[in-house]
Formats: C-alpha cells, structure tokens, sequence
C-alpha cells in the first residue's frame, strides 16, 4: 500500500513539473514582408498579432534564411540549412549539403521534445523533402521527423481551395473526402490550418492535459497564388487604388512612431510609377486579395488565442510568430492571359472526383470545373485564378529594405518576431534590438523545455532567447551566417558583410547608421572586408556550403563524353555526369504519358549557362540560357499530339516538333559556349531556372521515356 501511495506521488509530481513548463507554439507565416502586419508598421488589419505583441516581446533584428525550404530546415532542425541537408531546395545535388531533404544527422524540435514528455502537433506546409506522392517514401514526412498528429500540405506551393500534397497524418486527402475536417462554408486552406490547429489543442486538453505541447503552425498565406474569400477581399476594397508610395510611405511614418527606422538613415523609395500603370484596378486587387490573406491568417491566430485563453493555458504558453522570408518580387501567374479573361458564367469542365487528389502546384481547373486563368488582368481571389501580387507590392511589403525573397541583403532576411508568454517575459510591450536568428528558435525550446539535444547529432548552432525575455542582452559571441543561391553574408555585431551572387563583391554596412543598405563601406574598410569575408570561407568549409551551381569539389571537372543519355523522371546528374553540349548541337527526345500536361520535361543549367524543355499554358517551349541571354522557342500543342515532343539545337536555331512534324522555330545563336553548372534534372527543375516557371515546376504526368543526343 505505501509503495503505491509513493507512486502515485511521484507520478503526481512528475505530472506537475511537466505542466510547469511552457507549451510552445510556433507560428510561420509564408511570402510576407517586414512592414505588412500591423505592429510592424503596415495597415493590413491584425489585432490579434497586435495583441500578442502588446503583451509581449518584439524584435526589431531577427532573421531568416531568405527561401522557404532552407528557412523550414533551419527553423525546425536549429541548423543552418546545408547542415540539415536542404543548402538549396528540395534537388538533389550529389553533395550531403544539398541532397535535398533533412538528413538523419538533424532533428527537429518535435524529435528532440517528444522524450522530454512533450506532445507534438503540426498544421500547414511542410516542404522539406522532394517526395511529395501519396505512394512515396514518407520517411522524411512529418509524422516520421517527430510529430504526433499532421495536417497539411507536404509540397511547398498550391491552391488555397484545393492545396496539391493536401495530407492527415500518412495519408493523403482532398478538401471533399477529409473525414475529420468539414468546415460548414467554403473550405479555405488557411482556415483549415487554423480551425486543424484548435482541433488538436482541444484534443490534447482532453486527452493529455498532464504534459505540456509543442505545435508548429506553418501558414501558407500569403503565399501566390492571390486566393481569398470574398469577405476578407471586400474588407480591403479601394485601399490600394492610389498606388505604391501612399501606403510605402504611410508605413514609414508608422515604423518611425513605433522606432522601427531611424530617422537619419537613407530611404530608397518605393519603386513602380502609378501613372504609367495601365491596368490600375487590377494591380490594386492583386494587394486587396493579399490583405485579405494575410487578415484571414491573424482571424486563425486569433481563434488559437482563445483556444488557450479557455483553457486556461494561454499565460504559460511561448507563442512565436515568424516569417519564412521577405516579400516575393517573383513575377508569378502575370504576363501572357491563359484561359478566360472573365469568370464564365458557370463551370465549363467536368468537376473532379470527390477522391481525386490534386497533384498540381499550378492546377488546371478548379475542383468545381472552371479552367485555369492567369496573366494581366485576370482579377485575384477565384480558386481557379494563379495570380501573383507582383515585384511593387513586394517593395512595398518589404518597406524600408532593399531586395526581396531569395537575397540576403536586409529585404530578403528580416522578419518580424512576436514572443508572446506572460509567464516568462518579464518585460512587455518592448523590442528586443540585439540580432537573432531562426537558429535560435531550437535552442529557445530545448531551453524551455529542459530536453537533452542529442550528443550523436550535429551540435545546434543557435542560442537560448530566454534572456531577452528578462530584458537582458543576447551573449551570442559569434556570428551570423547566410547563404542562398550564391547569395551571402555575414553579421558581426553591428557590421553586415553582403553579396549578390556567386562572383559579385562584398558590400559592407554599418547596419545600426544603415540598416537600408545604402551606403556601401568596403572601399572605406578594406581590412575588415578580409577579415569578414574570411569568417565566411571558414563557416562555409566548415559547413559544406560550396559556390551555387558547382555541385562538385572538382571544378575542373569536365561533362561526360558520352553521346546519348536515357532519363527517367526524377534523375539528375551533375556537372561532370551531365551530357557535354558545348558548342555542339544535340536533340531531346521525350514521350510523355498523356496530355495535356505541363512542367519541366528536362533541364540543365541556370543562370548563365545552360536550356530547358517544358510544357506550360497550352505550349512546348525551349529554351537556351548563353551567357545569361536567353533565346526561346515556342510553338503551341496541336489537338491531335500523342505527347512525343522532340527538342533540336542546331549552330543558328531551336527546333520543336511534336510526332515527327515541325511546330516551331527560333533562329538565332544557339550554341551554349559555356558548360552549364547546375545539375541535368528529369521531370523537374530546382537548380538555377533558365525558364518561365518557378522553382520545381514538376511535370505533372508521368515520363514515359527521355533520350538526350549529341551530334
């Protein structure tokens, strides 16, 4: 009998010091620029961010990794990206830095929580593996990387009504045939997160009070393509019609009341001249419905909130809210109209089947059976529009900074940071200056948590912000690194060592006199640019972070001498595996399955050398990258294609053909004089792009046969 009596006691007890500790929630909003929510000075409507930050801590110099794989990497695993296995995105380079998924020398905070006692939840975006099937692998999905429960996507980009790689734990789902989510209105992925979010605090009050929780929220607003629902877009309607410099410069005036800017730096200005934009109603839509997606988001965060606050758990909950990257300037579902200008009147395709998964990034029509619509003038929101919000917009997002999503210079990287815990931060309502990063978030929580990080694993390379939350400076005592796309930089103390591209020179900034980057001081500070620049090649090797597009230690390395290449959807070669087609003609033979169809058959290459095949708005195009100049063929597919498409470049001209017939030419210099860097992918492009399609931009049939020959 005592010996029960003295285990129950201690089960008691244990119980007690479990719920002690903070739940933590971490929330990741997706595409958003520094100034867009309200307590960073933007007009978008988000009082319950506002809430948190009002009661709670804000930091005025956190940072990201610039791209939203790396960034998911980072902030899940408290590793630079390339430690974690994702130095890029989801392609496999040939390099452990860059296989593409996160490898098993990481783990993330779920892994590392769990045996400290904690349950562990995710909603939203996941995208940090290339395999994104239901019948794939799924041992990089999140339910195999730590987490209890996952609702989802496990791709990186989609529809906001019919999100492809749409998943409940290991098995993948359509917003029609989910048995455990029916939302009484429109099923809107954003408020699938959210409402997904509650569902699973609400089950863990239930069912497991006894321990604390750890749940990640990774939105995908405001992501492209522009969706919205109609009540959130009419909240937004006329706010924008007077263009680009009214709202930039209303949110400076704001940032500089709140001490966001120092009045003495240098302000680029809003870029986009209003008066020479013609299809004015349009480009202000394009922001209304991004308003609309970030003020759906905050509604979320807000139900959330409440969640807690009915439990009575909401004060011993750390709450961080954070961005994945600066604005996006990508030019996105604009350009050329595809599909209806207008909305038809009605569907004018077959609606999909209630279990037919959606498999597309971009998709064809939407489940209801409205076509595709895209390009100038097709107005954002319907779900079956893919629109983005444009290069402006995006400056003004990212207002005062310069650059955007994919860079390092401060536009690309600066996020806000909300921590929210009226248990553990002692000093409310205030900005916490000193420079953090998304490393920083693992070592927060194994802090809070009390667990023991693995001594078998890659050592975290972030510090605890707990003592921020005291008021006290961060003693972090090194410093920060970044590298994207040959894109980097350095952050030591008060100093910013910078650059665009892989063989562009370092720019140096004093960022405390210069946080807009716009007075460039290496000339000034020649030794510190050496000793900074040093940091980095040492972090680099260190690391394993190589020069974007090298993909391997040889750079001497030359291309293969073989004289045809059999691919496979899902290959890719490297530099010195790749067919060698400098200055040589050579033709791409490919059979798909079916058509129609759309993405990448085949590319090799980037930014300065190299072409690609793909299938995109109803045509076969090619495309050659030849020191940086792009040349194109573009034909459009007949009505009576099987789907063999043939590619040829001759020394004066592209040349398309689809079974056997010739449907398009380009004259003009053909021949790459230069090997291309990044890898030879099948089916999909995630190296360097050479063509009018984002990243991956995965073929969305299947591959029957693909043969390279060169002459």
């Amino acid at each position: 009998m005592l010996r029960a009596i003295i285990a129950l006691f201690l089960v008691q007890v244990s119980s007690s010091l479990l719920a002690a500790r903070p739940n933590i929630i971490i929330i990741l909003s997706d595409d958003m620029g520094y100034s867009d929510i309200g307590c960073y000075g933007g007009e978008i409507k988000t009082p319950n961010l506002d809430a948190l930050a009002a009661n709670g801590l804000r930091f005025t110099q956190f940072y990201n990794t610039a791209r939203c794989c790396p960034t998911r990497a980072s902030l899940l695993t408290g590793l630079y990206p390339h430690q974690a296995g994702i130095g890029h995105m989801t392609g496999n380079y040939g390099i452990p830095q860059y296989q593409g998924f996160l490898n098993k020398e990481c783990v993330t905070i779920a892994e590392a929580l769990k045996p400290a006692g904690y349950r562990t939840y995710m909603a939203g975006k996941w995208h940090v593996t290339p395999k994104v099937k239901a019948d794939d692998a799924k041992d990089n999905w999140p339910r195999q990387r730590g987490f209890d429960k996952f609702f989802g996507t496990i791709h990186g980009a989609g529809s906001f009504f019919d999100p492809n790689s749409l998943t409940r734990d290991n098995t993948q789902i359509t917003p029609e045939n989910d048995p455990e989510y029916k939302p009484e209105g429109t099923w809107y992925y954003t408020d699938a997160i959210s409402d997904n979010t509650v569902k699973y605090i609400e089950s863990h009050f239930k069912d497991h009070a006894d321990k604390p929780f750890f749940h990640y929220v990774a939105y995908t607003a405001a992501h492209w393509p522009m969706h919205a629902l109609p009540e959130d877009i009419a909240k937004y309607e006329g706010k924008y019609d007077n263009g680009y410099a009214p709202i930039y410069e209303a949110r400076l005036k704001k940032m500089k009341e709140l001490g966001l800017i120092d009045p003495k730096w240098e302000i680029p200005g809003p870029i986009g001249d209003w008066s020479k934009i013609e299809l004015k109603e349009w480009e202000s839509a394009c922001m209304e419905v991004y308003a609309a997606m970030v003020d759906n988001m905050d509604q979320g965060i807000g139900r959330i909130v409440k969640t807690l606050k009915d439990h009575d758990q909401l004060d011993n909950t750390l709450i961080f809210y954070v961005q994945d990257n600066g604005g996006c300037a990508e030019g996105f579902g604009r350009g050329k109209v595809v599909g209806p200008l207008k909305r038809p009147s009605a569907p004018t395709l077959k609606p999909m089947g209630k279990d037919e998964l959606q498999t597309n990034m971009v998709p064809t029509q939407s489940r209801d059976g409205y076509p595709l619509r895209r390009g100038n003038g097709v107005m954002p929101g319907f779900p079956e529009t893919e629109v983005g919000y444009g290069q402006n917009w995006a400056n003004v997002s990212n207002t005062p900074f310069r650059e955007y999503k994919h860079w390092v210079h401060e536009g690309g990287i600066s996020t806000p940071l909300i921590a929210h815990w009226p248990k553990g931060i002692t000093k409310k309502n205030s900005w916490a200056k000193d420079p953090a990063h998304l490393i920083d978030l693992m070592a927060t929580c194994l802090d809070l948590a009390e667990a023991k990080y693995p001594s078998t694993k890659i050592p975290v390379e972030g510090i605890s912000l707990n003592s921020s939350f005291k008021g006290a400076a961060l003693k972090r005592g090194k410093p920060i690194y970044f590298e994207h796309e040959g894109n980097r930089a350095v952050r030591d103390g008060e100093w910013k060592l910078v650059a665009k591209g892989v063989k562009s020179k370092w720019e140096l900034y004093n960022i405390p006199a210069d946080r807009t980057e716009m007075n460039n001081l290496a000339e000034k500070h020649p030794e510190r640019v050496k000793a900074m620049s040093a940091q980095y090649d040492q972090w680099a090797k260190e690391r394993g972070v190589v020069p974007f597009g090298s993909w391997n230690k040889n750079k001497k390395a030359k291309a293969s001498s073989k004289k045809e290449f059999k691919l496979k959807a899902g290959d890719t070669f490297n530099r010195e595996t790749s067919p060698n087609i400098t200055n040589r003609a050579f033709t791409v033979t490919a059979q798909l399955e079916k058509l129609p169809a759309q993405g990448v058959i085949a590319a090799q290459g980037g930014s300065s050398s190299g072409w690609t095949l793909f299938l995109k708005d109803g045509q076969l195009h090619f495309t050659t990258r030849n020191k940086g100049k792009l040349l194109t063929a573009s034909a459009p597919i007949p009505a009576d294609a099987t789907g063999k498409f043939e590619a040829r470049v001759t020394r004066k001209a592209l040349i398309l053909r689809a079974d056997k017939k010739r449907i398009g030419i380009k004259e003009g210099p053909a021949f790459l004089t230069s090997h291309p860097l990044d890898a030879l992918e099948a089916g999909q492009d995630n190296g360097g792009l050479v063509g009018d399609y984002s990243e991956g931009f995965k073929l969305s049939v299947p591959l029957k046969s693909l043969t390279i020959t060169l002459k």
